[in-house]
């Protein structure tokens, strides 16, 4: 890997001989410009206009235009003799929580390692100081033809130094937000905290890839065999304006979860949503009303079959407890005929 920086960390009196290694790599497909009518490459010259001549790159150096349009000429020589105590010195300045810095301010990182066997030791101090305190360092450096803020932070065991722009560099966000007084209720806060529960579910941020450089590469591939170019079919706009932002949410989340809608969705919720939950029992006392008829036809015939085998079963044991009764007891047969009495009407009583 190539080093693209050589200096030291200051580390209050420790000194750490380090060198910088870019951590980050942009994966694109490489264009360059030609002439559309016949794909001739066009190239940018250097070309001087007091000369009116083009010059080599070696020639080239960095000017200021003043605004009385003076030039100041900068050679390289110029830009790295800047008296700057950042230029070969990252100096460790503070530590400070990472949620104190505004992730609008992180730019371009770089991985940091030792220069010579020597200052293993406190490299593995301070990464190790960070580690456990869960804190970054706040430092400066310059790099190239800028001075900028940057953090010492951990990653995989290595230090990473990730540079950073300057406070008043981040622009302000003031007007672009909604203006007016926005209330949220409490309704469609939980559902959206539901959504962005499904939605996290599984999340593997490693899966991700760049469906913009496929897409390009199928595009350049089919041109250079000359097939058919392929088309991906357009997805459907999204809406302009939300009418009803609960019924929004809810579709995204039964969407999230395959087709599941959110179930045990409280009834204050769908009232509050606009939704009223009285379709629902309607529909569920529709759909019960024909069981119900088919239990209530079932029961009665049921009940008609036991009643008739019940007055049956009952006239053979009030004939035999009548034929008991008088050889037994005489007194007997009228309390045996009220029995049967009573047990033949509750069968009729029932249906």
């Amino acid at each position: 890997m190539q080093t693209t920086w050589k200096g030291t960390i200051s580390f209050g009196l420790v000194s750490i001989p380090v060198h910088l290694y870019s951590a980050t790599q942009e994966h694109d497909v490489p264009l360059h410009q030609v002439h559309a009518k016949d794909g001739g490459r066009v190239r940018m010259k250097r070309y001087c206009e007091r000369e009116e001549k083009e010059v080599p790159y070696a020639e080239i150096a960095k000017g200021y235009e003043s605004p009385d349009g003076r030039t100041v000429t900068l050679s390289d020589d110029d830009l790295a003799d800047l008296p700057l105590p950042s230029k070969k010195i990252i100096d460790v300045l503070a530590f400070v929580d990472e949620r104190e810095i505004d992730p609008l301010m992180f730019s371009k990182a770089y991985y940091v390692g030792v220069a010579d066997k020597a200052a293993a030791k406190p490299y593995a101090l301070l990464r190790d100081a960070l580690t456990e305190s869960g804190q970054i360092a706040v430092t400066k450096i310059a790099l190239r033809t800028r001075e900028s803020p940057a953090v010492l932070r951990v990653h995989d065991n290595t230090l990473v130094l990730q540079t950073c722009i300057w406070p008043d560099e981040v622009r302000p966000a003031a007007g672009i937000g909604p203006e007016d007084d926005v209330t949220v209720r409490p309704q469609e806060l939980k559902m959206a905290r539901s959504l962005m529960d499904t939605l996290s579910e599984d999340f593997d941020l490693s899966q991700l890839h760049d469906d913009y450089q496929q897409a390009l590469q199928q595009v350049i591939t089919a041109r250079l065999e000359g097939v058919e170019i392929p088309h991906e079919e357009e997805s459907g706009e999204a809406p302009d304006n939300v009418i009803d932002l609960m019924e929004a949410l809810r579709s995204s989340l039964k969407q999230a979860k395959g087709g599941r809608g959110p179930a045990g969705e409280p009834e204050a919720e769908a009232e509050e949503a606009g939704r009223k939950p009285a379709p629902r029992k309607r529909a569920a006392a529709k759909r019960s009303a024909p069981a119900a008829g088919k239990a209530a036809d079932g029961t009665a015939g049921k009940a008609g079959g036991k009643a008739t085998s019940a007055k049956t079963a009952t006239a053979k044991t009030a004939t035999a407890k009548s034929s008991t009764a008088k050889t037994t007891t005489a007194g007997k047969g009228p309390a045996a005929g009220k029995t049967a009495g009573r047990k033949s009407a509750a069968p009729r009583k029932a249906s």
